[in-house]
């Protein structure tokens, strides 16, 4: 982080998995990274794996390799350039995924009437 300066952190949410020592060990890791964030005042963004292959692919049934095809579509990488360890892949996944978030200015986990939605935006709607 002090080396390339985020200034946001899109992570995984952690989600039941079949190892439990698995689920331990990246629990820990995302423990880390969060911890790390918020020390340096980064915002942290934390999206739930359905949600991430839905912004990516259009499936949250989506697996891996079709993530992974879809970011080096969007993101015209090379097969050279893209990483042969698919974990690798989600952390890109849950950046892009951030990012299309970002360029949804009506994409908000704050539910509002629309009578609110029109008074908040009222220079997009006419008449008001």
């Amino acid at each position: 982080m002090d080396e390339f300066k985020p200034t946001a952190l899109a992570i995984e949410a952690p989600f039941f998995g079949k190892n439990v020592q698995s689920m331990l060990k990246l629990g820990r890791a995302q423990g880390a990274a969060i911890a790390a964030a918020l020390y340096r005042d980064i915002p942290v963004h934390e999206y739930a794996p359905l949600k991430i292959k839905m912004a990516i692919t259009g499936s949250g049934a989506a697996s891996k390799e079709q993530v992974a095809r879809m970011l080096q579509r969007f993101l015209n990488l090379s097969e050279q350039d893209m990483s042969l360890q698919l974990d690798a892949t989600d952390g890109l996944a849950a950046a892009y995924c951030h990012f299309l978030q970002l360029n949804k200015p009506f994409s908000s986990s704050k539910k509002t009437s629309w009578k609110a939605f029109a008074q908040q935006n009222s220079h997009r709607v006419k008449g008001l």
